[in-house]
């Protein structure tokens, strides 16, 4: 964080995303009448039902710029559209004169898939990739993975 404080073209940001489904319920506690057996019901949707089984939300906290960007979407978070909310973001920093996006996220399975690893190797600054395989010496394997 102290490096992209010194940068003023650069900017951190913490990224996060969450998707709910309008069929499944989440954990919830459960009860009925006394001496009544719970009753469970499944929800189901006709096929040619024209709404989105689920929502996704896509967030991006920028400290420096005091904003949160959001976006939702239809569906479930999934790597093309991780890569399009990427997109997205580094047009709106370029617009703000910010040139470097430094990111910060969790290990969610659409973060680490093939193609999102293709998008960010193909859109990391010059130099990025050897200061990475050198940091992926000092990271346990598992992490390592993530990173690169």
């Amino acid at each position: 964080m102290r490096v992209a404080e010194a940068n003023p073209d650069w900017a951190v940001g913490f990224c996060d995303e969450c998707w709910w489904s309008r069929l499944a319920l989440p954990t919830l506690s459960s009860w009925s009448e006394e001496g009544e057996p719970l009753r469970l019901i499944q929800h189901s949707v006709a096929k040619d039902d024209p709404e989105p089984k689920a929502v996704s939300c896509y967030g991006l906290y920028l400290p420096e710029l005091d904003d949160t960007w959001l976006r939702f979407v239809d569906g479930r978070a999934v790597s093309s559209i991780t890569t399009q909310f990427l997109w997205w973001c580094c047009e709106k920093l370029e617009a703000a004169g910010k040139k470097v996006l430094v990111l910060i996220w969790d290990n969610a399975s659409w973060h680490i898939s093939r193609q999102v690893r293709r998008w960010l190797a193909k859109h990391k600054p010059r130099g990025q990739k050897e200061r990475l395989r050198s940091e992926d010496r000092k990271l346990p394997s598992s992490q390592a993975e993530s990173v690169a």
